[in-house]
């Protein structure tokens, strides 16, 4: 998901490992989340928000970013278990 993580820490200041440190989670986890190789969970993206005194949205850009499902996933993943009748 398309974020604005990287910007915001910058202008605080922070480095990964602070930023990590001040949301319990470990700095290789916000690298992952700001070059949007993961996606966090909806409690950890609320505390990056507050860390920055912005709202969710301010901070991951939805309207930017494709929508991923695990719907979606799971049909692409096993495309042979489609609507199969019992």
């Amino acid at each position: 998901m398309k974020n604005r993580i990287k910007d915001l820490r910058e202008e605080n200041g922070l480095t990964q490992e602070q930023l990590g440190i001040m949301v319990g989670a470990s700095r290789q986890a916000i690298h992952a989340i700001e070059t949007e190789k993961s996606e966090p969970s909806i409690w950890l993206a609320r505390d990056i928000a507050q860390v920055f005194n912005c709202q969710i949205e301010e901070v991951f850009l939805f309207e930017r970013s494709p929508r991923r499902t695990r719907a979606n996933s799971s049909k692409r993943e096993n495309p042979g278990n489609q609507n199969s009748s019992i």
